[in-house]
């Protein structure tokens, strides 16, 4: 008999490893957040979260003083852009963003290489890309959920900025299997 290839998640209840990693993880973008937004978040600075409704959003990250602008591919989302992160969206200007926090995203895009791309597009050069990513994780909506990243990975993905930070969020009594990455990027000055 074929394997079961449906769209749609079975309806199931979740293991308790999946209830703890959910926990692990949430709590580390938490983290990863509010130490980036101390660390990045200079006054004045523009930044664009992208898909935000998914993780209650990154503007309680950053000081009053900076300007949070989000991005969703959902026009029912009521992001200030409407947008498929995997094309060029002229309507978002070149260069704009100080910071760009892009969490639990990456997994659900058809083109994760376009989408970083884009994504290289629209930071300023010497601004910061904030990404999280699950690696030991279970299958999770919004669908389509079609990709894991490792270290190695998520090294190719963003070669074209300076690599300043790439953690692992480590699974307890499984080495090199961690449950997430978190990683700040810098957009180089000068293109390479």
């Amino acid at each position: 008999m074929p394997a079961n290839h449906n769209t749609q998640p079975q309806t199931f209840v979740p293991a308790q490893m999946d209830v703890d990693h959910l926990a692990a993880l949430r709590l580390n973008i938490q983290v990863f957040l509010e130490k980036a937004g101390a660390t990045y978040a200079k006054p004045g600075a523009i930044v664009l979260d992208v898909a935000p409704q998914a993780n209650g959003g990154s503007a309680r990250y950053f000081p009053a003083s900076t300007t949070v602008e989000t991005l969703d591919i959902d026009p029912g989302a009521g992001c200030t852009f409407t947008a498929d992160l995997c094309s060029t969206n002229p309507g978002i200007p070149s260069d704009r963003y100080d910071v760009i926090v892009c969490t639990e995203v990456l997994e659900h895009t058809l083109q994760p290489f376009l989408a970083v791309e884009e994504l290289f597009r629209l930071l300023k050069p010497g601004g910061v890309l904030l990404i999280s990513t699950p690696y030991n994780f279970r299958i999770h909506g919004p669908l389509p959920d079609c990709w894991r990243f490792t270290e190695h990975g998520l090294r190719a993905l963003l070669s074209r900025f300076n690599l300043l930070r790439l953690t692992p969020l480590e699974t307890p009594g499984r080495p090199l299997m961690p449950i997430q990455y978190t990683v700040e990027a810098q957009k180089p000055i000068v293109a390479r």
